[in-house]
């Protein structure tokens, strides 16, 4: 099928003066999943934003099936084009198929058929795999991994001849990967064009049929996916090759840094025992809904819970994040733009908002303020033009190197990240990778939960493995594989005792 059905040529993009996209051609053919890779920064958001409608392009032209348009977000729905975007959609306040049908609601006669609609929403969540979730509930109690396939489930319920995907897997278990590739392949089997935008390169080479990879806002390649194997492609992204991905894990110390016993948080975790042991990298992996969030937000005070909590030997209660830092433990939290970064202020009150305290005493020290900034500018490569610029205007990935500032800047005894590495780019997340073992080292512990098993494999010194709210192992050594965590995540492995 070597039909174009979305052509952009010549496609750049100013904000505030600034040029950010440099005279990009790109087409997406008719059933064909075409790859986006690079950098953040790169300008792939800005590309699909453009292709979908969001963005007018400063220059260049946009084709849709042999005739140049000029797309706005109401024409891109009429010819078909449909963004998933990497930031979620949503309205919390409405149930999951109120969200689905939103602009497309189905009627009897003159009033809303909400039991069809109903029906049709469960027949699309199953096919997702996320069958269990009942369409009724209010979007702003699932986790944003679900909200994630809400997301992506309108697609399915459309007749789309283009579908953009930006990160869509950021957040998603393996198992739930599967599902939404299964879909993928549908759609080009049926004939819809896929832009699909990931950092994930493993996926990327094994679902694409074509990849263009774009740095600093300028095309690289655009070459057949059969033709690029993981190593190239991120070199093209890079503009050099990498080392190693992941540093050499570290040794493990006899220290106790943290103690958790009979842990529980509001019926989403049950009896949760574990150890952290100082410089270690503790994994948490599962599906979704297993409870490894829930379980972070409790031990920092975010939520309701019950049991022992032991901190460098000494029993704590922890009422809230506030309690949790001055003890010396920090929470990255898994919902980057509701959680994690405050939109409307500045990349350098984003990053000294944690130790503002020890800033003012009694007057803000404005120039220690800005050289802790700056320092993490230039150590976190984050991409911004000054430390005055709205955060809001950064990349997600940039945003996400801000929080992690933030959070470094508080010197802890303790880290807890929640999908820390979702929507980073390859080079950052090696970078990552390296800055958290080099901590390790220095005594920081960390625990880490991701949905990405290749680095939580290549990473984590030890890996806990959850399954509907309980800790059923943690492995070790030759036993961190994905075999192992995936037949323990998913129940086919049962719970076999206390873990030390």
């Amino acid at each position: 099928m070597d039909e174009v059905i979305l052509e952009g040529k010549g496609l750049s993009r100013d904000f505030s003066g600034v040029r950010v996209l440099f005279g990009v051609d790109i087409e997406g053919r008719r059933g064909e999943i075409h790859g986006i890779v690079g950098e953040n920064g790169a300008g792939k958001s800005t590309l699909m934003n453009i292709l979908a409608g969001i963005l007018p392009p400063s220059e260049g032209r946009i084709i849709f099936r042999g005739k140049e348009v000029v797309l706005t977000p109401q024409l891109a729905k009429r010819l078909g084009i449909i963004l998933v975007p990497q930031e979620l959609n949503l309205v919390e306040t409405l149930p999951v198929y109120e969200n689905l049908f939103l602009g497309q609601e189905m009627r009897r006669q003159v009033f809303l058929d909400r039991r069809r609609m109903i029906e049709r929403s469960r027949e699309v969540l199953e096919i997702l795999g996320i069958g269990e979730l009942d369409p009724r509930t209010m979007v702003e109690s699932l986790s944003t991994a679900q909200k994630q396939l809400v997301e992506i489930a309108r697609v399915l319920l459309e007749q789309a001849n283009v579908v953009i995907m930006d990160e869509p897997t950021a957040t998603l278990t393996e198992h739930e990967i599967e599902a939404l590739f299964r879909q993928l392949r549908r759609l080009r089997n049926e004939g819809t064009c896929v832009f699909y935008v990931s950092h994930r390169l493993r996926e990327v080479k094994e679902l694409c049929d074509r990849i263009t990879v774009l740095r600093d806002g300028h095309l690289v390649t655009t070459s057949s996916a059969d033709g690029l194997n993981e190593a190239e492609i991120a070199r093209l992204m890079v503009g050099r090759p990498l080392d190693a991905f992941f540093p050499p894990k570290g040794e493990r110390s006899n220290e106790v840094v943290l103690e958790v016993r009979n842990f529980s948080v509001e019926n989403r975790v049950k009896e949760v025992t574990f150890r952290l042991f100082r410089g270690e990298v503790l994994g948490f992996a599962g599906l979704v809904g297993s409870g490894r969030t829930e379980l972070a937000e409790g031990l920092v005070g975010l939520r309701r819970a019950r049991g022992e909590v032991f901190f460098r030997g000494k029993r704590v209660e922890i009422r809230s994040p506030e309690m949790a830092k001055k003890l010396g433990m920090v929470y990255l939290p898994e919902e980057r733009k509701s959680s994690g970064i405050i939109a409307s202020l500045s990349v350098r009150e984003n990053t000294t908002l944690m130790v503002m305290e020890k800033l003012a005493a009694p007057f803000i020290r404005h120039r220690e303020e800005q050289r802790i900034t700056q320092e993490a500018i230039e150590r976190l490569s984050i991409r911004c033009k000054s430390p005055e610029e709205p955060i809001e205007f950064l990349s997600g990935g940039n945003q996400q190197k801000v929080v992690l500032a933030r959070l470094m800047e508080t010197k802890p005894w303790v880290c807890l990240l929640d999908e820390p590495t979702r929507g980073i780019d390859v080079n950052t997340k090696h970078y990552l990778y390296n800055l958290i073992r080099e901590l390790a080292r220095e005594g920081w512990s960390f625990l880490f939960i991701s949905s990405d098993l290749p680095e939580v494999i290549g990473l984590c010194d030890r890996v806990a493995v959850m399954h509907e709210g309980e800790l059923v192992t943690i492995l070790e050594g030759a036993d961190i594989n994905e075999e192992e965590i995936i037949f323990h995540a998913t129940g086919i492995k049962g719970r076999v005792g206390t873990y030390e």
